[in-house]
Parts: C-alpha cells; sequence; structure tokens
C-alpha cells in the first residue's frame, strides 16, 4: 500500500559531529552544537531544491545526500511521493571532518519519515539508524548526529547500532576548521591494513579509558585520546593539522583530528583551555567554541 504523506511542511535541525574522537575509531561520536537546518514537503511534481550557505554550489538534482537518503526511506516506507521540495540552510562546513554528509543523511531519513503518517511504528529509530549508517558506510557520525551527545557504535552481521551516553558538562568541544578540505576517501586509504599489537592494545585501552574520561573524569582527558590507530598515518594527508595538533597536546590540551580531518577537535575543560586552544590556531582558521549537542537530530515546531 503507498503511504499517506503529511500536507504540511517539516522543518528539521541535525547537528555536526566528530567522530573517532583519538582512539575511538569508527566507533565513537559527539554531536556538536552547530547546525543545518532543512525544510522540506512533499511538491506537486518533480524536485525543487534550494541550498543556502555550506554546499550551494552542489547539483540540486537526484545525487544530492539528503534527496538520495530521503527516496531510500521513501522506498522502505511503500513508495514514493508526487513530488519532493528542499530548502536547505547549511552551516556545517564540508569535507572539513565534521559530519557534513552524515547531517545530510540524517536529515534525510528523518525528514522523509516525518513526511509519512504513522512512519515511526513501521520505521522504527534502530531500523532508521540502521538505513543512515548503510548509506553513511560506517556508523560513528549519523549516529551521533541522530540521537545526540556521546554515542557508541558497532556494526554486526545485520545492521548497526549504537547507544547514547551523557557527556560530561565541564567539556567544551573547541573546534579549530582550516581554510582547505580534506578527502575522506584518500584520508582512509593511507590507512594500513593491519597495525601492530602492541597498538591495538594500546588503543583497546585508551578507548576504554575514553568512556570514562567523557562520562565523568576528565582529568583524564589528555592520556585518553591518545592514538596510535589513525591519525599518525594520516599526516601525508593534512600536515598542518598533524603540526598543529602536536603542538595542542604538548601544551597539555586534549586534541584529536576530528573525524577524518583536516579539523582539529580540543576537549576543553574550562575557559582558560578554551583561550589556550584559540590562541594555538593558526591565523587563518576558523576557531569555534562550542558545546555537546544533546537533542540529535529532531523536528523543530512550527512557530505558532
Amino acid at each position: 500500500m503507498k503511504p499517506a504523506f503529511r500536507a504540511g511542511a517539516v522543518h528539521l535541525r541535525v547537528p555536526a559531529t566528530s567522530a573517532n574522537l583519538g582512539p575511538g575509531f569508527d566507533a565513537l561520536g559527539l554531536a556538536l552544537s552547530l547546525h543545518d537546518d532543512v525544510v522540506g514537503r512533499v511538491g506537486e511534481d518533480g524536485l525543487i531544491i534550494d541550498i543556502a550557505g555550506e554546499g550551494a554550489d552542489l547539483p540540486c538534482d537526484e545525487t544530492h545526500l539528503v534527496v538520495r537518503a530521503m527516496r531510500r526511506v521513501f522506498d522502505e516506507l511503500g513508495g514514493q511521493p508526487r513530488g519532493i521540495e528542499l530548502s536547505c540552510a547549511n552551516r556545517i562546513p564540508h569535507s572539513r571532518g565534521l559530519g557534513s554528509s552524515g547531517a545530510a543523511i540524517a536529515a534525510g531519513v528523518l525528514l522523509a519519515r516525518s513526511l509519512v503518517l504513522g512512519a515511526e511504528r513501521a520505521l522504527p529509530d534502530d531500523e532508521l539508524l540502521a538505513i543512515a549508517s548503510e548509506i553513511e558506510g560506517h556508523p560513528d557520525n549519523v549516529s551521533a548526529c541522530l540521537i545526540g551527545g556521546l554515542t557508541i557504535a558497532w556494526a554486526d552481521e545485520s545492521a548497526a547500532h549504537a547507544v547514547g551516553l551523557n557527556c560530561d558538562p565541564a567539556i567544551w568541544p573547541v573546534v579549530l576548521i582550516p581554510p582547505f578540505t580534506a578527502s575522506t576517501e584518500q584520508a582512509r586509504g593511507l590507512l594500513p591494513a593491519t597495525v601492530p599489537h602492541r597498538d591495538a592494545a594500546f588503543a583497546a585501552g585508551r578507548a576504554a579509558l575514553l568512556i570514562a574520561a567523557l562520562t565523568g573524569s576528565p582529568e583524564v582527558l589528555l592520556a585518553a585520546t591518545e592514538d596510535r590507530l589513525h591519525q599518525q598515518y594520516r599526516r601525508p594527508a593534512m600536515p598542518q593539522s598533524a603540526d598543529l595538533l602536536a603542538g595542542l597536546r604538548a601544551s597539555g590540551l586534549a586534541a584529536v583530528v576530528s573525524g577524518a580531518g583536516p579539523t582539529v577537535l580540543v576537549l576543553a575543560r574550562d575557559d582558560d583551555e578554551v583561550a589556550r586552544a584559540a590562541s594555538l590556531a593558526p591565523t587563518e582558521w576558523t576557531c569555534l567554541p562550542l558545546s555537546v549537542d544533546t537533542a540529535g537530530a529532531h523536528v523543530v515546531p512550527a512557530a505558532r
């Protein structure tokens, strides 16, 4: 049976995310208070897309990631609408390691479900996450985007899964965003097929410590964010980020490469650490002190 579509528009807000957080490669994610807004409705015919801000130069056609994610969910729910009208206000920088693609996918799957009457029963949150992860190819960013806060994601033979945790309120994320971009595919291509057992054991221990640090023991954040699985191998793709990362950590700040880079994330614990992170950023980089987004992707109520 073809689904029944909602008559009015739906307004979604989706957060930026930082994945990995050092040793939590392809598993940990943190939602950040930097957002894209997407408004969508079922149109009379065809596809209409309006984009403002980041990604305004992207093709406004069926290749758009929000549209692709919507189409996938509409198929899952029984059929496509006559038309789609989208308006996107994008603030999350693209190709910087801040989960812009994950945010687009999360927006698309949640928007499509929201436009179909009764779809939350037919496609619950865990199945929506599995679809989003399949589109993205890894679950860390989309999990944090959909759930909010700190997330741990994993996949088994059937699907991707995630759990959400409350991040210690003493932690203030600071993102240092360079003027240049990086390719996730290139960054992943630099990773070795295997790593020494001692490095794998080290990463497992530090990832476990990182959960403790982020949820109640922020005093161990510097040690907990030390990585041996991926950041050192990606240095050739982003030497400026690697140099900045080394300088921040040498000054005692819990700094990591955000996702596949080239943005650097500092997990600050007080105003002094926020100021120190800003002072160490190169002049041409953008420094954004943020907070942890605890809401995740959500429908914004219509103004009354």
